[in-house]
Parts: structure tokens; sequence; C-alpha cells
């Protein structure tokens, strides 16, 4: 893998302007921030994927938090549910640490990327399935680059999912029809690919239990082993 193709990738993502609603989003809440925030300069632009260009572990999750990636300029940091996605890597062992507060903290993840099939900050969390479609062609793009070490891809959430999905259709996967239904736990095979589905790690799955760090360390777990990862034992 070229690791120059992908980091060409993720510079181009970040001067995308293709969906006038999610730019004026984002770089609203740039101007006018968090309290807590007042004195960072905020990313405010569409958030790249993380991770190294060789990874064999690929998660997907759902689009930039407004005060987290949207502010830091790196998926899942500066946020809650960055807390509890980056605590469980480092758990399983495929993480240098278990925060991951901003861009220069010194976080590595090991054989492991993190994407989302929407790379703009959307108002209220929720991305439209017009914006998810014109964002797909950066996530074919980064299958299609990754494609020679990927060997297995957690999806955060049912919308990851739909969206992922004909993503991988697009990049060269043979997705199934019907297409396979999301749950969390769920493990499908796609020829060299195995596919797991995983609750997102929102406040309001983390906070009511329907997702456990247990949860989530089992599936990180279970893919990091599908993926030829060493990851570590029971914690």
């Amino acid at each position: 893998m070229d690791a120059s193709s992908l980091s060409i990738l993720d510079r181009r993502i970040t001067d995308c302007r293709a969906c006038p609603r999610l730019v004026s989003w984002r770089e609203e809440v740039a101007r006018g921030k968090r309290a807590a925030f007042a004195d960072w300069t905020y990313w405010g632009r569409p958030v790249p994927g993380f991770g190294p260009a060789d990874a064999r572990l690929l998660i997907v999750g759902l689009a930039p938090a407004a005060h987290g990636g949207n502010r830091t300029g790196r998926m899942f940091t500066g946020d809650r549910s960055g807390d509890v996605l980056y605590k469980a890597l480092h758990d399983v062992g495929l993480a240098s640490q278990p925060t991951s507060s901003h861009v220069g903290d010194g976080l590595e993840l090991y054989g492991v990327r993190v994407t989302a099939p929407v790379h703009c900050a959307p108002p209220a969390n929720k991305p439209t399935p017009g914006e998810r479609d014109t964002c797909r062609p950066w996530l074919v793009q980064e299958l299609r680059l990754l494609r020679p070490t990927l060997r297995a891809v957690v999806v955060l959430g049912r919308f990851g999912w739909q969206a992922v999905l004909p993503a991988f259709a697009e990049a060269g996967w043979p997705v199934p029809r019907p297409r396979p239904a999301f749950a969390h736990g769920a493990r499908y095979l796609l020829d060299d690919l195995e596919l797991f589905g995983c609750f997102h790690v929102s406040q309001r799955n983390t906070f009511t239990g329907r997702l456990t760090p247990v949860m989530l360390r089992d599936v990180l777990r279970t893919a990091a082993r599908a993926a030829g990862l060493d990851p570590a034992d029971e914690v």
C-alpha cells in the first residue's frame, strides 16, 4: 500500500465543500465555539480518517462531533464517544494510550484505522441521506486504498452500516442481496473481509448501558483476531 496515496486522499477530503448545509454548520460551530473551548482554534473542516495506511482493521463511525473532531481535526478526538472508543482500543492493545484529546497528544493506532461515511460535523449529529451519498466516494476510495491489507471492519451503528455496504460494493467487494442486516455482534464474510456490527459509542448508548465497555471490547477483540492482529487478553 502506498502511504502517500492515502495521505493525498486525506488532504483532498479536508478541502471538500460539496454539501452546503454541512459546510455552513461546521464553520458556524468553529466560529461560535463552546465556552469550555473558547481558547481553541477550531478545525472547522472535513475530518479525514486516522490510522496507518497498512491497517488490517477499519472502524467506521458516523460523522465527526461538532465540538470533537470538528474542533480537533481528528476522528473521535476530544469528545466522550472518542473517550469510550480509544479507551477500549487501548484495553485490547490496539492503541498506544487510552485517551485522545488533541492531534499532538501522541496517540498511535496499531493495525487499525478509524474513519466515517460522513466527514463533516452535521447538525444534531444527523447527516441527511443525500449528504451521506455525496460523501460516499471518499469512503469508496479509502476502501480501495486499504484493500491490500484490510481484513476486518467494525461498523458503529445502523447509520454507518447502511452507508458502508454500498461503499463496499462500489469498491469491489461482493455484497449479497438482500444486504446483511445490522445488529450488535453481527458478523458477515464479504469475500476476504469480515464485517462486524457494533452499537455506536454515542453517549446515549454508553450512558444507558446499551453498549458497555465489555461489549465493545469483545467486538474489537474478535474483529482484531479476524484481521490477523494480536489483541490483548481479557481486561
